[in-house]
């Protein structure tokens, strides 16, 4: 049996098959943000079950295509959607695609997930720049045997790796200035990821909030931890779908968080669409 490295080369021999140029950004889009994908120039779409051991979406929201081409002069990897672990992937399922995007070339990555705002002032359809994450899933992507291999950069894909700047400083500095150049509201935040799919109790809300998180969410963490260990650039986004359990008097479903999604489209995608070449400018 291959083991995960050699998994993951096939899988990025068959994209470059498909798509000859190299893409040098990858953009992962969450719960009701994947028509940003339309923004792509000279697109080449695959389907994510056409790919070798690529996992499906099976969530509504996640269309499950890879998009390659072009925004603003940029080659990138848009992916429409992703999978996560209650779906019932493996942690080295659920990050097989960051593994393979940094494979195919991506030093930079711009990461997005629908939340659950637990800061107070956040309103639903804020946009939130992450600026750390606490981990509260119970599992680590890195876990099992150190592949060495995936590190892309000079002194990556060691054993024990920083996370210190997990979400680069400098490339939040850009998607604050582009926010506030197009006069977006763009708070920073702390993201905390859970394993799902169950929302969170109004309790665990607020011992959430006392350990410092502004966003919740079931996603993203493990892939930047992944990232991180290839040596690959991250800005993280959240959009705030929903306020978090006992913030409102009212429940969670599924169907406001793509309604946000919908309603925030034109500003997601007018900030995105102009970082692009800004952060590959910065990450080259």
């Amino acid at each position: 049996m291959a083991d995960h490295y050699t998994r993951a080369f096939a899988a990025a021999d068959y994209v470059r098959s498909m798509h000859k140029t190299e893409p040098r950004l990858a953009v992962i889009l969450g719960s009701g943000l994947g028509n940003f994908a339309t923004q792509v120039e000279g697109a080449t779409t695959i389907d994510y079950s056409d790919i070798p051991g690529w996992p499906v979406s099976t969530v509504e929201g996640h269309d499950g295509k890879l998009v390659l081409g072009t925004i603003g002069g940029v080659t990138v990897a848009v992916m429409q959607g992703r999978v996560h672990a209650y779906e019932g992937y493996s942690m080295n399922e659920v990050t097989f695609p960051m593994r393979v995007l940094g494979l195919l070339g991506c030093t930079a990555l711009i990461v997005t997930n629908a939340a659950g705002g637990i800061n107070k002032s956040y309103g639903e359809g804020t946009l939130v720049a992450i600026s750390d994450h606490i981990n509260l899933t119970g599992t680590n992507a890195a876990l099992g045997r150190n592949e060495a291999r995936f590190g892309i950069k000079e002194g990556a894909g060691q054993r024990f790796f920083d996370m210190t700047a997990a979400y680069s400083p400098k490339l939040r500095g850009l998607a604050h200035a582009e926010a506030e150049r197009q006069k977006i509201p763009l708070p920073e935040g702390v993201y905390l990821a859970v394993l799902g799919p169950s929302y969170e109790t109004p309790a665990e809300i607020r011992a959430f909030r006392v350990l410092g998180a502004d966003l919740v969410g079931m996603s993203t963490v493990h892939e930047v931890i992944v990232a991180r260990h290839m040596g690959i650039e991250v800005l993280g986004i959240s959009l705030v779908t929903n306020m978090a359990a006992g913030v409102l008097d009212q429940p969670i479903n599924h169907l406001e968080v793509m309604e946000t999604g919908r309603r925030v489209e034109a500003q997601f995608t007018s900030l995105v669409k102009a970082l692009v070449p800004q952060v590959a400018a910065a990450t080259a």
